[in-house]
């Protein structure tokens, strides 16, 4: 095919053009899509392709491929199509991805012609208008060769680049939920370090066996939303706040995974011994708020507080936290959800969530270092 080669620094990449239906047969969807009474099903992704791995779990939500979004949003692109007539139905490129190195012959001036790769794109960006150009042109086959699709393509590189690219390109908040954004720091270049310490630490609270809140943060992938406390950048924030504080100490010690365990173990072993205090009677029940946001949130920032004066040594840490959170059991009717909002009143969750963890802190004897 006719391709330019574009130059930008150290990248370089190709534009093209590609008939609609031509280029349909060259990409894989790997989000499901539907149309009017139609589908289009997912790819089967290979274990081992990272970027479309990556790329899928953030295309998916808890109700896995039934996204009522994505419906909606194909339906108005396949209007669109319908009614554009001198406006160009599809004005901005399609970002396409392929591992491979493609050959290009250059014939002049960057315009020459580029292989097609032996597998089909990866599409970082314009699943949606292609899926919606798909059921367009199984209602109109003959406009199929009527339609050219400008496309941008990346070759040759290395699935961090693809995933990076991605991330820059929907890395706002009405593209990608921000818990998925927390899923993204450890694969980008240019995350911050201490963002990327504390989504470790968030990643194996929701994967150890050992953790008290293992499956029930909220990613938006997976598990029933029933099942679910608290959302992932809700909690990411809380941790992401306390290893902020701390992140000089931490890059002395050297800020490697081995402190991330460090940090794991110790929200583990806190939320261990607040499960234990609160007992199965108050602790991810319905009608108790022990364990809603607000609350977690507050519990994340005690152990703050109780790890900087007591975190070592680490055996026996559990048994001993116990012993100092033990006075909480005395309160835990204060967090029955009937009139909690009453018991703890605030200007917002901001405001409730320091609240409570004032009196938290103060019911254990423990001193709050830094003031919310």
């Amino acid at each position: 095919m006719h391709a330019t080669r574009i130059r930008q620094k150290d990248g370089v990449f190709y534009f093209a053009s590609y008939r609609a239906a031509d280029l349909l047969g060259k990409v894989r969807f790997i989000s499901r899509f539907y149309g009017e009474g139609e589908e289009i099903g997912p790819s089967r992704i290979a274990q081992d392709d990272d970027v479309a791995q990556f790329i899928s779990k953030i295309e998916r939500t808890d109700k896995a491929f039934q996204r009522t979004l994505s419906r909606a949003k194909v339906k108005a692109l396949r209007n669109f199509y319908e009614t554009a007539a001198s406006q160009p139905p599809i004005p901005g490129t399609v970002l396409l991805f392929t591992h491979e190195t493609l050959r290009f012959q250059e014939s002049g001036d960057g315009v020459g012609r580029l292989s097609d790769p032996s597998s089909k794109f990866l599409i970082i960006d314009g699943q949606h208008r292609l899926a919606a150009l798909h059921f367009y042109l199984e209602d109109r086959p003959e406009e199929a060769s009527t339609i050219n699709v400008p496309c941008i393509i990346f070759d040759g590189r290395s699935e961090d680049f693809a995933t990076e690219m991605f991330v820059i390109i929907n890395s706002t908040p009405t593209r990608i939920n921000k818990s998925h954004l927390v899923d993204l720091y450890e694969r980008v270049s240019w995350a911050a370090p201490d963002r990327k310490f504390a989504a470790r630490i968030v990643e194996k609270l929701y994967t150890e066996a050992d953790s008290p809140l293992r499956y029930r943060i909220n990613r938006l992938g997976g598990r029933s939303q029933r099942d679910k406390w608290i959302l992932q950048a809700e909690l990411f924030n809380e941790i992401h706040r306390w290893v902020r504080a701390n992140w000089r100490r931490i890059q002395i010690s050297g800020g490697s995974a081995r402190n991330a365990d460090k940090y794991y173990g110790t929200v583990r072993d806190f939320l261990k011994a607040a499960r234990s205090v609160f007992t199965e009677a108050t602790w991810g029940r319905d009608n108790f708020m022990v364990t809603k946001p607000v609350t977690i949130k507050a519990l994340i920032r005690v152990c703050a507080d109780l790890a900087r004066e007591d975190a070592d040594p680490e055996d026996g840490r559990v048994d001993r936290w116990e012993e100092r959170l033990a006075p909480w059991a005395e309160q835990a009717r204060q967090f029955r959800a009937e009139g909690f909002y009453e018991r703890f009143p605030a200007k917002g969750e901001v405001e409730r969530v320091a609240r409570i963890h004032r009196e938290l802190a103060r019911i254990a004897k423990i001193e709050i270092v830094k003031k919310d």
